[in-house]
């Protein structure tokens, strides 16, 4: 016997309609890449997000098409989100940080039909428009004034004549909830990237869970500062889930150094922040530099690599800002897990509190998780045994777009897959994860694993240490010992034997690096990740110092 509901598909519609009938006058706040500050409401995206549905109809563009941007976190790019997404096509949202050969490689596989950009990426458009053969049309996040004129670029268009004229008033298909609404490619660092392919319904579920009280706890009494861009993972899902919230929306545009920020965030009372912790890093050192204070900021939640403790430390205790550490990726949509605490938790003393904070979190309802040996037998959950983490649920692919890479996932005994997530982590007896490393990046000396994570976390809590990155080292006789590398902050002072010293009695003598070498930049990815294999490349040619 079937339940007696309505039968009503979940579609990305649906919220922006929601946000529109019981929170219109909630302000939509963006810095613009012209640098003014721009006001609007979830009523006038509302509007405007049917006038890009109307835009994309006049197209006469099929179900499913995609429509490409590469755009900064704007009103404009919210009203993508809803208008092309809400009309029955994919919104695959690019990052322009990624090399002009990958971002024409991904939008000929993709088989983009539209490009929308912000006019800083302008040139970046200038440089790949001859290489992308799908794309028909170049829309400029533009008023028409402003249109650039000789561009080169063939079709080019403003945002605002494209759209601007076209009827406020669209009614919103109804179809399968299963249907493809956005993409989102790997950041590639691998051979070429490949692209997790978004349902309606995965968005609305994962709106919904993010929504959550032991989640982002959103509600329509907070004014959220996503710093997190949305072209990486759809802003971790905060546009959704601040439609199904009505919560006011801060969009910081291009301007992400810390003293920007910082005044964005106490200019429209700002409750609530979401960013990687390199952009926490520059705000917090423009904050202590200058003896600031936030007025209204109350937690924020920090993902994308891992949190050094020192951040937390630093958010908790000078500045009251609760701070929520979350993992997941690019293929889970990408929130798995989030880091609150249980109600038996709340009378441990503050040092204890403080150890489960630095962990990822718990599994959010909606995502399965499990660590399992070399030979996939489940491990225990006693926060000791650590193996690879594999996942699974309604928001997590089960194939990345066009078959790329094969069947990723690993069957169980009732034949559903599992996703391999290449991490490897501890879950203990409350279901907390910690992450210890990357599969491919963690050290294995004398047949016992060393988290470089944790030798990490232990360098950036040295107050002369801006950044650093271990990563192991060839050892005649340990197979690998660890080596971290460091980047200073400015003035900073700290010898090899001064930070080697500083190891002791934090992490066991035999975790201890063998070395420390001192550069001017560790290399970082295209959403802020270090990344250790272009570090490795750095390092060719290294050798431990004699004694190790």
């Amino acid at each position: 016997m079937l339940g007696l509901m309505q039968d009503q598909p979940l579609l990305i519609s649906s919220l922006i309609e929601f946000a529109e009938r019981h929170h219109g006058d909630a302000e939509i706040v963006s810095r613009r890449a012209e640098g003014d500050i721009h006001r609007t409401t979830w009523r006038e995206v509302a509007v405007r997000s049917r006038q890009v549905a109307n835009a994309l109809e006049a197209e006469q563009l099929l179900f499913s098409d995609r429509i490409a941007t590469l755009a900064w976190n704007g009103y404009r790019h919210l009203e993508l989100y809803y208008g092309v997404s809400g009309s029955g096509k994919v919104l695959h949202t690019i990052n322009p940080r990624l090399h002009p050969d990958q971002i024409a490689w991904i939008a000929n596989h993709a088989e983009d039909q539209i490009l929308c950009f912000d006019l800083n990426f302008l040139p970046l458009v200038q440089a790949v428009h001859a290489k992308c053969g799908t794309i028909k049309k170049y829309v400029a996040l533009c008023d028409a004034d402003k249109l650039p004129v000789d561009s080169g670029i063939p079709n080019l268009v403003s945002y605002e004549s494209w759209m601007g004229s076209r009827p406020g008033t669209y009614a919103w298909p109804t179809f399968d909830e299963n249907s493809a609404s956005s993409m989102c490619y790997t950041s590639g660092t691998t051979g070429n990237p490949k692209a997790a392919l978004y349902s309606h319904r995965s968005t609305i579920l994962h709106a919904y869970a993010a929504a959550l009280p032991d989640v982002m706890a959103l509600s329509a009494r907070d004014s959220v500062l996503p710093v997190v861009p949305m072209f990486h993972v759809n802003a971790w899902g905060i546009p959704y889930s601040a439609a199904l919230t009505g919560a006011k929306l801060v969009f910081p545009g291009p301007a992400l150094d810390g003293k920007s920020v910082f005044e964005l965030i106490e200019a429209e009372k700002v409750s609530f922040a979401a960013g990687v912790p390199t952009v926490w890093q520059m705000m917090l050192g423009h904050m202590q530099a200058n003896g600031l204070k936030f007025s209204t900021l109350k937690r924020t939640v920090i993902g994308g690599s891992a949190c050094p403790p020192a951040m937390i430390n630093a958010f908790q205790q000078l500045y009251g800002v609760d701070v929520l550490h979350a993992w997941g990726m690019t293929e889970m949509s990408p929130l798995g897990t989030l880091c609150t605490l249980k109600n038996k938790h709340l009378s441990l003393p503050s040092e204890a509190q403080t150890a489960i904070r630095m962990k990822q979190g718990r599994a959010i309802f909606g995502v399965d998780m499990k660590i399992v040996d070399g030979d996939g037998n489940e491990l225990p959950w006693d926060g000791k045994a650590y193996g690879d983490l594999l996942v699974k649920g309604p928001w997590i692919v089960k194939e990345y777009f066009k078959g790329e890479g094969g069947d990723p996932l690993l069957p169980d005994a009732e034949g559903r897959g599992w996703f391999p997530t290449g991490d490897v982590a501890t879950i203990d007896a409350d279901g907390f994860l910690q992450i210890t490393d990357r599969s491919k990046d963690v050290i294995k000396s004398g047949g016992e694993w060393i988290s470089s994570i944790d030798i990490e976390n232990i360098a950036m809590a040295h107050p002369a240490v801006a950044m650093a990155a271990c990563v192991g080292v060839a050892h005649p006789k340990w197979d690998e010992r660890p080596i971290v590398v460091v980047v200073k902050k400015p003035n900073g002072e700290v010898s090899r034997e001064e930070l080697l010293a500083f190891y002791q009695g934090k992490t066991a003598k035999w975790q201890i690096p063998d070395d420390v070498v001192f550069v001017e930049a560790i290399p970082l990815g295209a959403t802020g990740k270090i990344l250790k294999t272009r570090l490795r490349e750095q390092l060719r040619g290294y050798q431990l110092p004699q004694s190790a």
